[in-house]
């Protein structure tokens, strides 16, 4: 990547931090504006035109929502970039806007899940089993720390989990898993060069790799929230546990059991002949 490229996105950085963007937004961020300048060697970041960005995040191969956050990223570079006066015209502005593919629930399976643990190392099951039993995103996974279980006693265990925008979240734990967390040394769980910890795209490859093919951390979460739906039937619990800001969002996650579709049927069609 051209020296171009890395000063222009280390001074976005600095800006991003001084907004308070979050470590894993600013990472994420980053990375994506890194792939573009290794992308484009030669080229100096504000050449690019607006036909650059759209043949770039236009590639068939990209998904929907991959497609979405690169947008997003550029729209927020280029956007700084020509309000800082760094840059006379901005080629981002004009991207077209991308609606959100009609997302399904995908619980990985308990099979799959199961296979994978018998198979997994010591770090690799502690892993899987934080996805499982909280639902954690994979940045969350990253930065667990052993500070972050709390509780005990009358009340039980909860860890804290760090999510998007900063925000936090306790998630209630069994006491036999709380007491495994418990024997752990102190400090983060999965260490790492990013501030100390594994980074968010390090953790989902592992976890990809142990559940196999077509399987990711984000099928934990989506297990966890049709699991936890499935006790209580309770959209609104489940949406803090996960720590969603809309019940709307929760409903993506949460695969409804065929029992209450039955139920739910049957009861409608009851009253006719």
């Amino acid at each position: 990547m051209a020296p171009a490229w890395t000063t222009e996105i280390d001074a976005w950085n600095v800006w991003m931090t001084a907004a308070d963007r979050p470590d894993t937004t600013r990472y994420l961020r980053t990375y994506h504006l890194r792939r573009l300048g290794a992308e484009h060697p030669l080229t100096h970041p504000y050449e690019l035109t607006a036909e650059d960005l759209l043949l770039w995040i236009g590639r068939p191969e990209w998904s929907t929502e991959t497609r979405r956050s690169y947008r997003a990223s550029l729209r927020v570079f280029y956007g700084w970039a020509h309000a800082e006066g760094r840059i006379t015209t901005n080629p981002a502005y004009g991207l077209p806007s991308i609606r959100p593919a009609r997302a399904m629930p995908r619980p990985a399976p308990t099979a799959v899940v199961n296979d994978a643990l018998a198979g997994a190392t010591i770090r690799e099951r502690l892993m899987l089993l934080i996805l499982a039993k909280t639902g954690a995103r994979r940045g969350e996974l990253a930065q667990v720390h052993t500070r972050d279980l709390e509780g005990g006693l009358s009340d039980g265990w909860s860890l804290r989990l760090h999510g998007k925008g900063g925000k936090q979240r306790l998630v209630p734990i069994d006491d036999q898993f709380a007491e495994v967390l418990l024997s752990l040394d102190p400090g983060y769980l999965f260490p790492g060069g990013i501030n100390g910890h594994l980074s968010a795209p390090h953790v989902g490859r592992i976890v990809s790799r142990i559940l196999g093919p077509g399987w990711t951390a984000h099928t934990l979460r989506h297990r966890f929230a049709t699991a936890a739906y499935a006790v209580e039937r309770d959209l609104r619990a489940v949406q803090e546990l996960l720590g969603h800001a809309k019940p709307e969002t929760t409903a993506v996650y949460t695969l409804i059991p065929d029992d209450s579709k039955r139920r739910a049927a049957l009861g409608a069609a009851s009253d006719v002949a």
